[in-house]
């Protein structure tokens, strides 16, 4: 018999439909009776409630516009869902928005992966449809979905088209840091910036710049959890509803057979996601989520190992910043499938995927569009190693990353003076002071502006070039910080120092006028200290003021248990 079509709560091993996850009342009857009573109430019937549940995430927000698709993309689910014959239920969670979200949206990743997590768990869900765009939308719905362990599909809301002035192309953001870069300058009025501020962005959508949201959109097709070739999608297009019906679709059959998330997001599949973020110039915030994601699923990524495949793995994507293009272009190119193609054996080939076919069947199959040149071969690649690299030295015991793909070459190996900032608000009030004692060939230092310093690990590390300099022409400085910075953002910055300052690393131990090298070829970078004064200055450190007082509710919970970098930044209880 159809478990489906008996009243009586199910006593299988896995209840399903509108059997799983009862509520508890000491009677799994009478649980199953009040449930179907209530649901009753909003009309639905007999036949409905006997098919598979499909969850549908609802990330909707009037602050996200990355997200204001989403209510179409349900629609379209909840279409697929039907057409193959499950039983469609949307519900909301947290939604985040990069640019709305204080004190940072990575503050909050977790909170969002504990809601997602929580509302699969405590609501009668067979298989799940993830919608996110937004920067750690995705990383927080993937993390839910590893440790519910419910069959789970990604569906990313896509990146919005690109905007015009003057006849020139312009996207979100990296032509956002750059125009503003020019009008701290003073190249560009106030006037002016205000124009540019209404044609950056010109559709919902994500940034159409291969930034953090565009990065988690293709690695969620290379690590298999999101139906091929969906990653990349316009949000504007036909295709993007057309890829939410299909992914609906594919929703009702994971029901009835998986896989569910932990046999997909397994080590060659992460192995994978490493290889196409250095492939395509991606985030260096990329690192942080799989990272995260790979410990709910009980792995660890090794930077290392991340560092090495860089060595190999060139830069095959011509998308702003590490390129030239924007996310449109890469999609009508081929996407990550013909990327993948591109990338042959360095990608393991059997990995399986959302869609039942391998990583080789799907790159195998790929389009391949006549004289495009946005997705590069590795004989003709973009920059001839990854993105990105990871240093170690006196600085940075646990790591730290530089995308040198968006980097100054010339900077690359440089030894400065230290001019050091305690803390964003430090950055912030003295930047821009003319008696500023700082020259383009120092290295700006921040500090205190990690996960538990900031708190919230904002993308503060594109430290502003000081305005003197900006308006004598200089466009990059060598930059150090334990924040982040966006995926959109060009510069030679290193970011993720670990361990952070406010838990007694040792970026908080630099003082203004201390000499630092950087030597990316030698992944190193070491300030020049001796180990005695650092002794000196580790005798005197204090840990900032806010680590100290006392905190309530979320705050508290955030500050007392989340991890660093090179562990994700996760809650150390997940």
């Amino acid at each position: 018999m159809n478990e489906h079509d008996d009243d009586a709560p199910s006593t299988g091993p896995v209840p399903r439909g509108m059997r799983r996850n009862l509520a508890t009342y000491g009677d799994p009857g009478f649980s199953l009776f009040l449930r179907k009573a209530f649901i009753k109430a909003a009309g639905f019937s007999d036949d409905a409630l006997n098919r598979p549940i499909i969850g549908i995430t609802n990330t909707f927000s009037d602050f996200n516009p990355c997200h204001g698709n989403v209510p179409r993309l349900i629609e379209a689910v909840k279409r697929g869902v039907m057409l193959a014959g499950g039983l469609p239920m949307e519900f909301p969670t947290i939604s985040i928005h990069e640019s709305f979200a204080n004190p940072t949206s990575m503050f909050l990743r977790n909170l969002m992966a504990i809601d997602t997590e929580e509302m699969i768990r405590a609501q009668p869900i067979d298989a799940v449809v993830l919608i996110g765009g937004c920067d750690k939308t995705v990383p927080a719905q993937l993390m839910a979905a590893v440790s519910a362990d419910v069959p789970a599909i990604q569906l990313i809301t896509g990146p919005m088209l690109v905007g015009h002035h003057k006849g020139e192309i312009l996207g979100a953001c990296t032509d956002c840091r750059r125009l503003w870069g020019q009008h701290r300058a003073g190249q560009i009025d106030a006037d002016e910036i205000e124009v540019l501020s209404g044609r950056l962005a010109p559709t919902q959508g994500t940034c159409m710049v291969m930034g953090t949201a565009s990065t988690m959109g293709c690695l969620v097709e290379a690590l298999g959890i999101a139906l091929p070739g969906t990653g990349t999608i316009p949000a504007t297009h036909a295709d993007r509803i057309r890829a939410a019906e299909a992914s609906g679709r594919r929703a009702v059959g994971l029901a009835q057979g998986g896989p569910k998330p932990s046999e997909l997001l397994t080590e060659a599949a992460f192995r994978n996601a490493l290889t196409v973020l250095q492939a395509i110039g991606g985030s260096t915030n990329g690192v942080v989520h799989l990272a995260a994601i790979a410990r709910r699923a009980g792995l660890k990524i090794d930077l290392d190992a991340f560092d090495a495949i860089g060595r190999k793995v060139p830069v095959l994507i011509d998308l702003k910043p590490s390129g030239d293009h924007y996310m449109e272009h890469f999609h009508w190119a081929g996407g990550v499938p013909l990327l993948m193609q591109e990338l042959g054996d360095h990608l393991d080939r059997a990995a399986m995927t959302i869609d039942g076919r391998t990583i080789g069947e799907i790159a195998d199959a790929a389009e391949r569009v006549p004289d495009q040149s946005i997705i590069r071969s590795v004989a003709h690649p973009v920059k001839s190693t990854g993105s990105m690299a990871v240093l170690h030295g006196n600085l940075a015991p646990d790591g730290a990353i530089i995308k040198h793909a968006a980097a100054s070459p010339g900077l690359l190996t440089h030894t400065g003076r230290a001019v050091v900032f305690a803390s964003v608000e430090d950055m912030v009030r003295r930047i821009d002071d003319p008696d500023l004692d700082v020259t383009a060939d120092d290295l700006l230092v921040l500090t205190n502006a990690g996960p538990k310093g900031a708190p919230g690990m904002p993308e503060a590390g594109y430290i502003p070039i000081p305005k003197k300099l900006a308006q004598a022409g200089v466009k990059d400085m060598v930059r150090i910080s334990d924040a982040r910075m966006s995926g959109t953002a060009f510069g030679t910055i290193v970011l993720h120092i670990a361990p952070e300052s406010a838990v007694g690393g040792p970026l908080g131990l630099v003082r203004d006028g201390d000499m630092i090298r950087l030597d990316v070829p030698a992944r190193a970078i070491t300030l020049m200290v001796d180990e005695a004064e650092l002794r000196r200055r580790k005798s005197e450190w204090l840990p900032p003021a806010h680590l100290v007082e006392q905190a309530r509710g979320y705050r508290h919970l955030y500050l007392t248990t989340v991890l660093q970098a090179n562990e994700g930044c996760d809650f150390d209880f997940c």
